[in-house]
């Protein structure tokens, strides 16, 4: 086979390669070359060589360039999605962040956070950047940005209402097979443009960032998806969030660990007491709402 054809067939076996997978792939080619020193054949081995060696270097940066988000408020809730389906400007509309957008794929290429209230709690939006097929295995830095992904409470798939089903199918495979699952919904996005698209497994939420009633649906869904319960404090203040099942001696833990110790119950005010100011023990269970006054020794 000419040299020219053989470089063109090794570069159709290289193609949507990358990282570990990459590497072998070169290592294969580099053992069915013929050994020669000399001519056309000795260039194309030293070509694949460099191949070889840019990709180890590559591989090694990828795991230096270690991406990590500081967690903020109640909980973490990723946006995720194919390139350019609206998670910037969807972010932006649920925060005050400013975030660079644009009508084309990739404007963001690192995670960006942002805090949001939702139901009076103070939790944390992330956006990934648009994910590709492939990003299991590190296409498109894809391991970099799954692993801020696996650090999430929840996923919202997002997914541009003009855009056909098959594009998120590709994001969600990719990121089942990192083995990731989280509690998701999707946000059917740009939906004053397109009927929103059919997803059987997930609720579906249309939302514009043209459109204030759709945001606000979409944040009372959101808030129902990261699965905490908001308990108030009879003195005032913020809500206080917690994962259920959540007692009283939970709340008096969150308010500060001596008061635990102290703690001998509460009056409850709320769905789950019997009557109004309602007196109970340490391990009474509360509910979503609930208004508590603690008392101790």
């Amino acid at each position: 086979m000419p040299h020219r054809t053989q470089q063109q067939v090794i570069k159709r076996r290289l193609r949507g390669k990358e990282g570990a997978e990459r590497i072998r792939e070169l290592r294969a080619i580099l053992a069915e070359l013929p050994g020669y020193r000399n001519g056309p054949y000795a260039d194309l081995r030293k070509w694949v060589e460099g191949e070889l060696t840019a990709a180890r270097t590559r591989k090694r940066v990828v795991h230096r360039d270690s991406i990590a988000v500081r967690r903020e408020g109640a909980a973490q809730i990723a946006f995720v999605g194919p390139p350019n389906a609206g998670k910037s400007s969807l972010l932006q509309a649920l925060s005050a962040i400013q975030i660079r957008t644009g009508d084309y794929a990739f404007t963001t290429t690192r995670p960006v956070a942002a805090t949001t209230r939702l139901g009076g709690v103070l939790v944390q939006l992330v956006e990934i950047p648009g994910l590709i097929e492939g990003a299991a295995d590190d296409r498109g830095g894809g391991r970099a940005l799954l692993g801020v992904l696996r650090n999430a409470d929840a996923i919202v798939w997002c997914h541009a209402c003009d855009r056909p089903v098959e594009e998120l199918e590709t994001i969600r495979d990719e990121v089942a097979a990192a083995g990731i699952e989280l509690p998701a919904l999707v946000a059917a996005t740009k939906s004053d443009e397109a009927p929103a698209p059919t997803h059987p497994e997930l609720r579906v939420v249309p939302v514009s960032v043209l459109d204030d009633a759709s945001l606000d649906r979409l944040r009372h869904e959101l808030w129902t998806l990261t699965g905490l319960l908001r308990v108030y404090l009879r003195d005032g203040g913020d809500p206080v969030a917690l994962r259920p099942p959540a007692t009283v001696l939970d709340v008096a833990d969150t308010i500060h660990h001596e008061l635990r110790n102290r703690c001998t119950g509460a009056r409850i005010w709320g769905p789950s007491a019997r009557f109004p100011g309602q007196q109970v023990g340490r391990e009474h269970e509360l509910r979503d709402g609930d208004t508590v006054d603690i008392l101790d020794r």
